[in-house]
């Protein structure tokens, strides 16, 4: 997949997603394992977005997700899987509250996941 077809604001439609759905609470599975839970998310059409606590994996930082990289979800178990590596989500643009809104944070952020699309 090229990355003019990748939409990093916007759910797949084959995710499982629904508008409604709450996401809060729910566990987070990168490829290569389990990263933290959902604290925070929004569903606005074109800005879509999860914010994790990773707890002790990543020192309880924070971590935004840009609903793109969103894999499948789970109702039933109350998991979402993401379609990247803990490294990856380890090592995209940190994610601070009073900035993860603004339009600089947001354009690096749909970068960097952009340049990590994998199939």
């Amino acid at each position: 997949m090229s990355m003019d077809m990748f939409d990093p604001w916007s759910y797949r439609p084959d995710t499982g997603y629904t508008e409604g759905n709450d996401l809060v609470g729910y566990k987070i599975a990168a490829v290569d394992g389990d990263i933290g839970k959902v604290d925070q998310a929004t569903y606005d059409t074109g800005a879509a977005t999860l914010v994790v606590d990773t707890g002790p994996w990543i020192f309880g930082r924070k971590v935004m997700l840009p609903a793109g990289v969103v894999q499948r979800i789970d109702h039933d178990d109350r998991v979402v899987s993401v379609d990247r590596t803990k490294d990856q989500i380890k090592d995209a643009p940190e994610y601070e509250p009073d900035t993860g809104d603004e339009a600089d944070y947001r354009g690096q952020l749909g970068g960097y996941y952009g340049d990590t699309y994998r199939i």
